[in-house]
């Protein structure tokens, strides 16, 4: 088994173009207006993964970027509905500790989007080697220098009372 590589993720599937049209033919007569916006965000939504966090970018008059670090992520939801089962599609609701009561990140169009969410909670939590690893997803945590301090100190510590 190949392991999860979320850097592979630049674009949403096509799917998710699909999916964006039966969504606004599901709003009637509205649906030549809500199709625009949802085209133009499909055809400039970008994401990019790297060690330190993730973002998310789209728009053509109105630019929007959105980058998030592993260390504020909060809590992540995948959620999926009907249509977006039946194309085998989700999407990822990323929270952070900004006080709004919304997602500040939604992940869409991503068919790898279980591998995706574990990927996440791993770099979330800050996992190590020595501690436990979700099963299947392999991630590499970031040197965190402080904790590397402490546990010196601590080693000094239990050395000069023994």
């Amino acid at each position: 088994m190949t392991p999860f590589d979320p850097s592979t993720i630049e674009r949403p599937d096509r799917k998710l173009m699909t999916y964006y049209i039966i969504t606004a033919l599901l709003t009637g007569p509205l649906s030549v207006v809500v199709i625009l916006p949802l085209l133009f965000k499909y055809e400039t939504l970008r994401y990019r993964f790297d060690g330190e966090g993730m973002s998310m970018s789209w728009g053509i008059l109105m630019r929007r970027e959105i980058y998030v670090t592993y260390r504020r992520i909060q809590d992540i939801h995948l959620t999926r509905n009907i249509i977006q089962r039946w194309l085998g599609l989700a999407t990822i609701s990323i929270q952070t500790a900004s006080g709004s009561s919304s997602p500040e990140m939604r992940v869409e169009g991503i068919i790898e989007a279980p591998e995706l969410r574990d990927f996440l909670y791993t770099k979330m939590r800050g996992a190590r080697e020595d501690h436990e690893q979700i099963p299947g997803v392999t991630a590499i945590a970031p040197k965190d220098e402080a904790l590397t301090l402490l546990r010196e100190i601590r080693d000094l510590l239990k050395a000069r009372q023994q």
